[in-house]
């Protein structure tokens, strides 16, 4: 009876790490993908190193943000953490 209870007990453990940790992850990185996968020229983002610019090429995995007039700096795209909102 007491290997049951053990059992149960490392069951539950296990469903609440995949409640509390695990799905909120794949939820943020879902939502992050989108985010890559939908910059357009033009939009305003945030960097993960906090740099703002906006959109000015996008070349595969690459994106060139202007961050100054005339100064175009590229990024990975994995590297833009946000869109700023209008």
């Amino acid at each position: 009876m007491e290997q049951y209870g053990q059992i149960i007990s490392l069951v539950v453990i296990f469903g609440a790490f995949y409640l509390l940790m695990i799905r909120p992850q794949q939820k943020r990185q879902k939502e992050h993908m989108a985010l890559i996968a939908s910059l357009e020229e033009g939009d305003r983002v945030i960097t993960i190193g906090g740099v703002f610019g906006t959109v000015r090429t996008i070349d595969g995995d690459r994106v060139g943000l202007e961050v100054a007039p005339g100064v175009i700096v590229e990024f990975d795209r994995s590297a833009v953490a946000s869109k700023e909102q209008s």
